[in-house]
């Protein structure tokens, strides 16, 4: 390789690697833009309760996929540490859910705050595809990968928190039962 080859290649990496480090910082500008957006709209998570009776349904290992605004699939939430991915154990208690993330605080979600659980195929940006299959009865049970928590903030906007279970079928004891 003679010397002008040399300078070329040189040049051309540092250019490279400065507009790696300006996209870089752009994602970041644009994650720290959306979290303070968002901030008034989420406002403060609820506190953890004192004390909680026994569990309703033993703790589910998995992963906290992520929160989104109601109605919208892909629409992450940044603020109030609610944007991170993480290893999580999901429990349910007489007087809510606690979901207790690795590296990240707990969030309590209280009882009178959930609107609906359910299984969703999409949700804040991760896509797991799902299928339904015939279960015992002749009933349709939906295996989708990502567990939905849809509950309302004291600010009063509803989100859906996301968790995928290590274990699929640990779902049907989320979901409540259909009356018929």
């Amino acid at each position: 390789m003679n010397t002008g080859t040399l300078v070329t290649t040189l040049v051309m990496a540092a250019v490279v690697a400065i507009l790696i480090a300006v996209l870089i910082q752009a994602m970041m500008r644009g994650w720290r833009r959306r979290a303070e957006r968002q901030a008034q709209i989420i406002g403060a998570l609820p506190p953890l309760p004192d004390t909680v009776g026994p569990a309703l349904v033993a703790p589910t290992k998995g992963l906290y996929v992520g929160s989104t605004l109601v109605p919208h699939w892909n629409d992450r939430v940044a603020a109030a540490d609610l944007g991170f991915r993480a290893k999580a154990v999901l429990t349910r208690y007489p007087e809510g859910i606690m979901l207790q993330r690795s590296g990240a605080g707990p969030i309590w979600i209280p009882d009178d705050a959930i609107a609906d659980i359910r299984t969703e195929r999409n949700l804040a940006g991760k896509v797991i595809p799902g299928g339904k299959r015939k279960a015992a009865g002749g009933k349709t049970q939906s295996h989708e990968g990502i567990l939905a928590i849809r509950w309302r903030l004291p600010s009063g906007t509803e989100i859906d928190t996301g968790f995928r279970a290590d274990n699929r079928g640990d779902y049907s004891k989320w979901i409540p039962e259909e009356v018929s």
